[in-house]
């Protein structure tokens, strides 16, 4: 007998155990591959979010983001992403638990993302530790889980606003910290932020096609509709320097990228 697969998600979701928390999100990908899980399952769960003891959780502008010149600098800085990755967990296995009755390969592209988002975690993490740092020594801040509080009821704003938004930013970030870091002789973390870079194109192109389709089964333009959520949900908009060329390839179009750019 097949076990619900929002069950198991939920399960996975509400982890505090860092350690748990992937190790479940690894047992839900292999169980779906063997189509152990039911996506058709009707029974309700409740979705929290755990998370561990620390990081101490603070204000966006009260992180201090380290320079990469220094090794304590260059944890602060590692922190700030392994942060990233590990909500970016999270968000991965909210997407696929919270929202019933859509496509199996919705549950699919996430389940697959969640299981991603988790070797992401575990290879920045090992960077981390091996500047005698570990995840939970600095504080971070939740703007990501934050809006996907904000967009709980709308698997359409959710799309739009958490990868196609926020995560994308992400797109825009990794080169600049890249060249930190090779500045600085870490060139270990730098291919590790290759492999982020690679899949994370991968992951904003996910949200990009869902929130498209969405429109599509409303009948909505999906550019115009994008904007319209910014403004809506007071988000804040895609800033330049962009990078035009992972943002093109996860979906985006040249025309909106224009758009944005007009506006800065």
């Amino acid at each position: 007998m097949k076990q619900s697969l929002y069950l198991r998600l939920a399960q996975a979701l509400a982890a505090t155990g860092i350690d748990q928390k992937i190790t479940l999100t690894a047992a839900i990908a292999a169980d779906w591959q063997t189509g152990k899980l039911d996506w058709q399952d009707s029974t309700p769960v409740e979705l929290v979010c755990g998370t561990p003891p620390k990081p101490e959780l603070v204000g966006h502008r009260q992180v201090p983001y380290g320079h990469a010149g220094s090794p304590e600098g260059r944890a602060r800085l590692l922190h700030a992403i392994v942060h990233i990755e590990f909500t970016a967990i999270n968000l991965a296995l909210d997407h696929a638990a919270r929202f019933r009755g859509l496509a199996q390969t919705y549950y699919a592209d996430w389940i697959g993302v969640a299981a991603e988002e988790a070797l992401h975690f575990q290879l920045l993490r090992e960077r981390l530790q091996s500047l005698g740092h570990d995840y939970g020594d600095f504080p971070a801040h939740g703007s990501l889980w934050e809006m996907a509080e904000k967009t709980a009821h709308d698997p359409l704003a959710r799309m739009a606003l958490v990868p196609r938004l926020l995560e994308a930013r992400g797109l825009d970030a990794t080169p600049p910290i890249q060249q930190r870091l090779e500045a600085a002789g870490d060139h270990a973390s730098a291919r590790v932020l290759d492999i982020i870079l690679r899949d994370e194109i991968g992951h904003v192109g996910l949200g990009d096609r869902w929130f498209r389709e969405f429109c599509g089964q409303r009948g909505i333009e999906p550019e115009n509709t994008y904007r319209e959520l910014l403004t809506a949900y007071q988000a804040p908009r895609p800033q330049a320097p962009m990078n035009e060329s992972a943002r093109l390839q996860a979906g985006f179009s040249a025309a909106e990228l224009a758009v944005f750019a007009k506006k800065m």
